[in-house]
């Protein structure tokens, strides 16, 4: 449909990439800071006539940063798969995007969607839960603030739920129905219905239910009025 979002979600293992940053300002800045945050182990080639202070001090501490201190040559995309051009002169970005469409590497160009193959998400993550928001490019703001919305309503115990999922999964027999109704019954706590119960607690369940109702109803007829006698 021509209204909805067509962009395809992928998640990247950006640490097997070699990336490739062109700019070293404010906005270089935040897009290290955006690849750096989601995968540290990444390694990232900085060209810039300059850097922020902010900048020099991320390469300093991670070893797969690299800053070269001059303007960009094409010759730089020789050691990219994946580009960011994050600078203040559109003629130079739109420079990088011809020359990297002709070696067929993807393009992030800061703030024109038009020259973008993809986009940065905004990113809300608890342990290893990661969900990533989309716009189409059409509003970050919007897209940050749900992303503030879901940070807020998100617990960070969910990573421990996720574990412990993984755990519960391998540990369960039978075909995969009876897997998947198993699954269910331990989740169903998290959607507001009624949580597992093993079969042994179950039947427990209803022993200690039977004996109270039992023992309700002697106390009662114990405390029943005595019936007067008939005239």
């Amino acid at each position: 449909m021509p209204d909805q979002n067509p962009l395809f979600p992928a998640f990247l293992k950006l640490e097997n990439l070699r990336v490739l940053l062109v700019g070293g300002g404010n906005v270089g800045l935040e897009k290290l800071t955006a690849i750096l945050r989601s995968s540290p182990q990444t390694a990232v080639t900085v060209v810039s006539f300059s850097f922020l202070p902010e900048l020099r001090a991320l390469a300093a501490s991670h070893s797969r940063l690299r800053l070269i201190e001059r303007g960009w040559l094409e010759t730089d995309l020789d050691a990219a798969d994946i580009v960011f051009a994050a600078t203040d002169d559109p003629a130079l970005h739109r420079r990088i995007k011809a020359a990297a469409r002709a070696r067929r590497l993807l393009v992030n160009v800061a703030d024109t969607p038009d020259l973008c193959d993809f986009y940065l998400s905004s990113v809300v993550q608890k342990g290893q839960l990661k969900v990533a928001i989309s716009t189409n490019g059409k509003s970050p703001t919007v897209a940050k603030r749900v992303r503030a919305v879901l940070e807020e309503a998100l617990p960070d115990e969910l990573d421990a739920v996720l574990q412990q999922m993984t755990v519960i999964r391998g540990r369960l027999a039978g075909d995969f129905a009876a897997k998947v109704k198993a699954l269910n019954a331990v989740t169903a706590g998290l959607a507001g219905g009624r949580a597992y119960e093993a079969p042994a607690t179950r039947r427990w369940r209803w022993v200690a239910l039977g004996a109270l109702l039992a023992t309700g109803t002697l106390l009662a007829r114990q405390w029943e009025p005595a019936k007067k006698p008939q005239a």
